[in-house]
């Protein structure tokens, strides 16, 4: 009898490890209509479907693209049943400030292990009061009076001992850039997983952050051009960005990030008002 219980509990506990094994991570893209931007910069819900695109290809997650209309009231339930989160969205710690039960949530999400990301002006604001709490949560902000920013053409380099990395190799790019970003506070810093040549001095224009509760988060400051999709660079570092803020693992050689061309047409011919 007492074997037959000490085979069941093994066995038991082979299907819980299969069925975690085999479980798919919720991810959920999050953008919002181009903003006062012309045409073709700003363009976050055609960006976020380039981004599916690419991360559908995996397997082990599923994809959610959402366009967050204001007050978005279903936004925090749907924070919470997700295990990874992207941010591309306008002014992107203050529009997680903008709602406590979603700011709430994406901090639940964090204490759970999350993945987060934010992509461009996701990673941004203009005021100093929304800085901290994003920093604390998605490990840098290019917040405040004295936020850094350029458009240019650079060369971009990733550090290539990170797994964000794997396949991606150096490019010179034209975009606008966010820099000297400010970061939480505590020993826990991010990692400056990539740099842009600016002004002379190599800056980080991306980070990689193991958080202290166990979770991970992604941060790029580039993409202000939609066309900068078309960039094999940018597809394979921005996916394995997401992939590796949910454990998902990355192959050596990286991910396949073809697309079709039709992928990067723009959704929506008009500025919002």
């Amino acid at each position: 009898m007492f074997k037959r219980l000490v085979l069941l509990l093994v066995v038991l506990g082979c299907w819980a490890d299969y069925a975690t094994a085999g479980e798919k991570k919720q991810l959920l893209l999050i953008g919002q209509k181009r903003d006062n931007h012309p045409p073709t910069t700003h363009e976050f819900m055609a960006g976020l479907k380039v981004l599916a695109s690419v991360l559908q290809k995996n397997p082990r997650v599923d994809v959610q693209v959402v366009e967050a209309i204001e007050p978005w009231p279903e936004g925090a339930e749907m924070i919470r049943r997700a295990d990874g989160i992207v941010l591309y969205v306008s002014e992107g710690a203050k529009w997680m400030a903008a709602e406590p039960r979603r700011q709430d949530a994406i901090a639940q999400l964090a204490a759970r292990g999350g993945g987060l990301t934010a992509l461009h002006w996701g990673i941004g604001c203009r005021d100093q009061e929304f800085v901290a709490p994003f920093t604390q949560l998605f490990g840098a902000c290019h917040g405040g009076p004295d936020r850094k920013y350029q458009v240019l053409d650079t060369r971009l380099r990733p550090d290539p001992a990170h797994a964000i990395a794997r396949g991606v190799a150096p490019i010179t790019v034209r975009d606008e850039f966010y820099y000297r970003l400010k970061r939480p506070v505590g020993d826990s810093q991010p990692h400056p997983l990539l740099t842009a040549t600016i002004d002379g001095a190599e800056e980080t224009v991306a980070i990689a952050w193991e958080r202290p509760d166990g979770g991970r988060s992604f941060g790029f400051t580039g993409l202000h051009y939609h066309d900068n999709w078309r960039q094999e660079f940018y597809r394979r570092l921005v996916a394995q960005g997401v992939l590796w803020t949910v454990n998902a693992e990355i192959p050596e050689q990286g991910i396949d990030v073809d697309v079709g061309a039709g992928i990067f047409k723009l959704l929506d011919a008009e500025p919002v008002k």
